[in-house]
């Protein structure tokens, strides 16, 4: 499947984006373990989710789906998931496969987690080096990726772990282990990391205690099901947001987005490139701050992106890379290296869209340097990256001339509807 766009101006619009893909997953997942019912709404029904329900379900767990975006899920207690028939797949999703180790490494069961082929690339070393220190056992292809064979009836021992990268995954996946462990767990981050899995721990019953970027839990607490209502992704209004700014008058309101302070990077940084973008009618879904945003057309310019916002924005740099091509000047990323172990090497992907496009760009191992300019019509390839593709759909709506888009099935991972959400607001964009 392929997108073609055509340059069009952009509207006025109100909008609405799907729910947030890191809290979607983890209410699943969280749920399950918990004593009672927990009922979610505003659930993103995308295929990275939808394998988690079903892996849950493979588990024993008992997972209902009343509407698109509601789920109800009858929580099995701590110690309540039950042998899988069979692997779990968990598709393209890498938040997934590491917070199910953390998980499965406290079960009195074994179990292997598997997935699509760009899953199967990805490093798993990064959390099976602390969950081993804890006492699991976790066994990969000989260069650290999938599938992983997860030991179960092992007893885990509480750690201190200094992550060497700052990564919400690793930091959710050990406490996920942690839950099952003797005696306290203890992460500290290089860098702050989305902390929704502190939040709905929280939420849960469960005491975590976060000081001078380290978090602390002790083992052996009890989860209570609760409500659950999940905001729109922030990841996926960057796109609407990018749109926007790029676009000649646009003036776009996008409606209850999570804006938890661990995942507002893209935000800042845009902002500082000259974005007008405001916060409007903050509130709080359960322990989530959100808020409606408003953007308005904006002449951007570049300049050094600062590193410590790269950990707050982590998912958005494709669209931050469209941003700076958009932009008047040179912009300079670093410390981004860890786009390369994504869907895709995102850097890469980015790089060779953009110059198939029109727009120079230097690429170094962790970062880039991208030169304003304007896009040209062509075609560019989307590495099967839902990202990536989303990306090149923003910017086509300004090139000179039509952009095509090969291999964007994986949209619908993160944001499905996402053709007609653009659509909506003025983009000439066909499948």
């Amino acid at each position: 499947m392929h997108f073609r766009v055509s340059p069009n101006a952009l509207r006025d619009a109100r909008v609405n984006v799907p729910g947030d893909k890191s809290v979607s997953h983890r209410s699943l997942m969280l749920g399950s373990i918990a004593e009672g019912r927990t009922h979610v709404s505003g659930f993103l029904a995308g295929e990275d989710c939808l394998a988690t329900a079903a892996a849950m379900r493979s588990l024993g767990v008992s997972i209902d789906q009343p509407g698109p975006t509601e789920m109800m899920i009858d929580g099995v207690g701590r110690h309540g998931l039950r042998p899988p028939e069979g692997d779990l797949d968990l598709g393209n999703s890498g938040t997934a496969m590491r917070l199910m180790a953390g998980l499965l490494s406290g079960q009195p069961f074994s179990s292997v987690l598997t997935g699509d082929a760009s899953l199967n690339s990805r490093p798993m070393g990064r959390i099976i080096k602390p969950l081993t220190a804890m006492g699991a056992a976790l066994e990969s292809d000989c260069d650290g990726t999938p599938p992983l064979q997860v030991t179960g009836g092992l007893r885990l021992r509480g750690i201190h772990y200094d992550m060497p990268v700052a990564s919400a995954q690793v930091k959710s996946a050990v406490l996920l282990a942690g839950l099952y462990a003797d005696g306290i767990t203890s992460v500290v981050e290089p860098a702050v990391t989305r902390d929704h899995t502190e939040r709905m721990l929280r939420t849960m019953g469960v005491t975590v205690t976060t000081s001078a970027g380290t978090i602390s839990m002790a083992g052996g607490q009890t989860l209570n099901g609760c409500e659950v209502r999940v905001p729109a992704d922030l990841s996926s209004a960057t796109f609407i947001i990018l749109g926007a700014l790029i676009s000649q008058d646009a003036d776009v309101l996008i409606e209850n987005v999570g804006v938890n302070p661990t995942r507002t990077g893209v935000i800042n940084i845009l902002q500082a490139m000259g974005a007008d973008i405001s916060l409007v009618n903050p509130q709080l879904l359960g322990e989530e701050p959100v808020a409606d945003i408003r953007v308005r057309a904006s002449r951007l310019r570049g300049g050094a992106v600062d590193p410590a916002l790269v950990s707050l924005a982590i998912d958005e740099f494709p669209a931050l890379f469209v941003a700076a091509a958009a932009a008047k000047g040179v912009t300079t990323f670093t410390g981004i290296g860890e786009l390369r172990v994504k869907e895709s090497d995102r850097i890469a992907a980015m790089a060779k869209g953009m110059r198939q496009l029109g727009i120079r760009v230097d690429e170094s191992d962790d970062g880039a340097v991208v030169h304003g300019g304007q896009f040209k019509g062509g075609e560019v390839d989307s590495f099967h990256d839902h990202r990536v593709a989303m990306s090149f759909a923003m910017a086509a709506t300004i090139a000179a001339d039509d952009v095509l888009i090969r291999d964007v099935e994986n949209v619908d991972t993160s944001f499905p509807g996402f053709r007609d959400c653009v659509a909506g607001i003025g983009a000439d964009i066909e499948v």
